[in-house]
């Protein structure tokens, strides 16, 4: 008994430790939103904002918005705009409540992060991840600075990810995983992966999963896709991302002379076999590993990254928190490189114009990335298949023989 309150106490210091951190980086990104203008991104979430509470967050898939791009974001976003436009008429600035949501999920994915890595690693090693979450360059720089909603949708997959392997609680995966897609479409490429893990874990885990996902979807997406089908499947499922050749796979090409229609290629419909990769990728480590969904997760939101044809500084968020679930040092060198480039490309004339330093170490990055997917995949590999999340002092430790109708996540047919 004296072993266990010691284990309760420490994991208790350890969660405010992080939640300390966690708190002093959301501060952090605050006082950036409210001193900076932010990057273009800011005045054109306040022009979609305004369109939205004309039109309606499910009409605006159907109207042409003179002086603004293409509106490619999900049905829930389209309503988070407009909660934020509604609070402008307070008096509240919408440049610096842009950037919360984002903000705000770096919070959630500090202390995420550690109950992840905490089940999987040393109670020292959740510390340093969760620590590193808050002060990551990478987040603070495109959460407390850009604002846009990639954060927020990374935060929700990992959270998917967490409730089914970790806390056995499918139906909450379920309808994490649909708020993940409905924040930003990105997250599409872990889903089969987290059906997949639910399935490896039994069908009333399947079932439940599939419940959650289902009725969060039909009741965000359905009146959309009832609307206007079309324009919602051009705008969001079909948009492929920007044209620049500022990171990774196109970068590479261009600086090799690779011919245009090549690159065009990869930038339009071939993009959509990078896609299929990653999503192979996933489903196949899941598989094999379902009780490592948090890493799987991780580990395929960075592959997105590393063969993506779009280039955007808010990106580089989508491996930043996930790095840290594969392991720390890979998510400090990650933050560290691609946090230097966020920081420099926010720093210069424009945030799609990088300077020759900027592209240097924006290549230097993608290898960084590169090298710590392998080594977190091989990790993920090298745990036993059969091996649940270590049970931890504060919480039921997971049955060792569990009954049919309850088995776990982690359990292999």
């Amino acid at each position: 008994m004296g072993i266990r309150m010691w284990g309760e106490t420490d994991v208790r210091r350890a969660r405010a430790a992080v939640l300390v951190a966690a708190t002093a980086g959301l501060i952090t990104r605050m006082i950036i939103a409210a001193n900076s203008p932010g990057p273009a991104d800011v005045r054109i979430f306040a022009g979609f904002a305004k369109a939205i509470t004309g039109y309606g967050p499910v009409r605006i898939y159907a109207h042409p918005l003179p002086g603004l791009p293409v509106y490619n974001h999900p049905p829930l976003a389209g309503w988070m705009l407009l909660g934020l436009d509604r609070l402008t008429e307070l008096g509240f600035s919408f440049a610096t409540l842009i950037r919360f949501p984002a903000s705000a999920a770096d919070f959630a994915c500090a202390l995420l992060v550690f109950e992840i890595v905490r089940r999987r690693a040393t109670l020292r090693t959740a510390v340093l991840c969760g620590i590193g979450v808050a002060a990551s360059p990478v987040l603070i720089a495109t959460s407390g600075y850009h604002g846009n909603t990639d954060a927020v949708a990374v935060a929700f997959a990992l959270a998917a990810a967490h409730l089914l392997a970790d806390r056995r609680a499918p139906l909450a995966a379920g309808v994490a995983a649909a708020l993940s897609i409905s924040v930003k479409f990105i997250p599409v490429v872990v889903i089969p992966a987290l059906f997949v893990a639910a399935l490896r874990g039994g069908r009333p885990v399947l079932v439940r999963f599939a419940a959650g996902f289902a009725g969060v979807t039909a009741l965000v997406w359905g009146p959309a896709l009832l609307t206007v089908p079309l324009d919602l499947t051009h705008n969001v499922l079909e948009y492929a991302g920007g044209s620049y050749r500022l990171w990774g796979l196109v970068r590479f090409a261009d600086v090799l002379g690779l011919p245009e229609p090549a690159i065009a290629f990869m930038q339009g419909g071939g993009h959509f076999l990078f896609v299929l990769a990653c999503v192979a990728a996933g489903v196949r480590l899941a598989w094999l590993r379902p009780a490592q969904a948090p890493g799987i997760v991780a580990a395929t939101l960075g592959l997105l990254l590393l063969l993506s044809t779009a280039s955007g500084l808010q990106y580089l968020t989508w491996a930043a928190a996930g790095m840290f679930v594969l392991g720390p040092v890979e998510g400090i060198a990650y933050s560290v490189v691609v946090g230097l480039v966020a920081v420099l490309g926010y720093s210069g004339r424009s945030a799609v114009r990088w300077g020759e330093p900027v592209l240097y170490l924006g290549a230097v990055g993608w290898f960084v990335l590169a090298a710590g997917l392998f080594t977190g995949v091989r990790r993920i590999l090298a745990t036993p298949p059969d091996a649940p999340p270590r049970a931890v002092p504060t919480e039921r430790a997971p049955l060792s023989a569990p009954r049919t109708e309850h088995r776990s996540c982690s359990s292999v047919d």
